[in-house]
């Protein structure tokens, strides 16, 4: 009891100390040492890094999971140590009520069917969103996360006693110089004095051995902000390509999705699939692929074209027919897969047609002198 006593009294006298210190220091009433120009720098870089590593972590947290309830109860679960529940997608709830809606209206109908075909869609997408955020969680905000409860934590504590001792540093530099004055006004008692003069001077040497060393550990951390900028980038270029996968893995689900509906239409709304220059309803008006797909002029199916060696040679002695070529702009930039389909790019305009037999996904595409088949699904009808 009685070493815990002296113990609270040694350490309430050296925050004493330390506060009288830092108040003096801020009325200019004292001396402060002052870190040097490198230093200084490494301090603002991780100040820099801190801030700006939350602020990404959080507005991530935003993106993957836009309903601020649920990012309270993920939280909780992790601070309780608890497994986080599984949770619906808002993709596969929409694909759920869908497929409910379409059980209950008639899964026969032709709404009916297209809420299935639609739902089943929304259900690979809301799996894909699934994947996605889990493998950003893990490779992305994990490792910020990371940063900022392990390394940022000792960081802190480290500066935290890099100032006690540059405080308890220049209390004894303050401590020293006092003695002095008073010494060289002291004209008697000149041995007490002395020992002041050198107990203070002993004083500052183990406060100035003190300082150095945890100066010397706290650069050093604070230099192993580079190495964290490097693991930094590395996570990025994760994110970034889980980020790529999944929106890659949307938009083939829904061209897919797009050119089931492009097909059924035609038996939906016959009327606007036109074999002859006059159309037996007005189309709708829309610039979207999906309804452009189905306004287009489409012969009745039929055996399809010939094998595309065979087209390469016969699209070219094809004359375009008398009617029913209209004018496209071009969607999406599209490479041909072979010598009968013609490549696209975005935003230019080229004259389509259909011939008997063909695919209804597909016209033939022609742009000068240059001929061949052009998906639909990448076409917007002009005229």
């Amino acid at each position: 009891m009685d070493f815990n006593m002296k113990k609270l009294a040694s350490d309430a006298g050296i925050f004493f100390t330390r506060a009288v210190q830092f108040t003096e220091e801020k009325f200019g009433q004292a001396e402060k040492t002052e870190l040097d120009a490198h230093f200084e720098n490494l301090l603002a870089r991780a100040d820099s890094t801190k801030n700006w590593t939350e602020r990404i972590l959080r507005q991530t947290e935003v993106l993957l999971q836009p309903n601020p309830s649920a990012r309270v109860e993920e939280f909780l679960y992790e601070k309780l140590d608890r497994k986080v529940p599984s949770r619906v997608t808002n993709g596969e709830l929409l694909a759920q009520y869908m497929a409910e809606a379409a059980s209950e209206l008639g899964p026969g109908t032709p709404y009916g069917k297209t809420l299935i075909k639609v739902s089943e869609a929304e259900k690979r997408l809301g799996a894909a969103e699934r994947d996605f955020i889990h493998t950003a969680s893990l490779s992305f905000l994990t490792p910020l996360r990371n940063f900022l409860e392990g390394d940022w934590k000792t960081i802190s504590k480290e500066r935290r006693l890099l100032q006690n001792r540059r405080l308890d540093l220049d209390a004894c530099k303050a401590r020293l110089k006092k003695a002095k004055a008073a010494e060289a006004k002291a004209t008697c008692e000149g041995d007490l004095w002395n020992d002041e003069v050198d107990k203070a001077e002993q004083e500052l040497r183990v406060a100035q051995t003190e300082f150095d060393r945890q100066a010397e550990v706290t650069r050093l951390l604070l230099e192993g902000i580079s190495s964290t900028h490097v693991n930094h980038l590395r996570c990025l270029h994760e994110f970034v390509k889980s980020q790529t996968t999944y929106y890659a893995q949307c938009y083939r689900h829904m061209l897919d999705l797009q050119k089931q509906l492009g097909s059924s239409q035609g038996t939906i709304f016959p009327g606007t699939f036109v074999g002859t220059t006059e159309p037996a309803s007005q189309p709708l008006s829309s610039t979207s692929p999906t309804t452009t797909a189905a306004t287009m002029p489409v012969a009745p199916t039929g055996a399809g074209l010939a094998t595309p060696e065979e087209a390469a040679l016969c699209l070219e002695e094809v004359a375009p027919p008398a009617s029913g070529t209209r004018k496209a702009r071009v969607l999406y930039d599209y490479e041909a897969a072979d010598s009968s389909e013609l490549a696209l790019l975005a935003d230019e305009l080229i004259t389509v047609y259909s011939l008997p037999g063909m695919d209804p996904d597909w016209l033939i595409g022609e742009r000068g002198n240059k001929k061949g088949k052009v998906p639909v699904t990448y076409l917007e009808l002009l005229s």
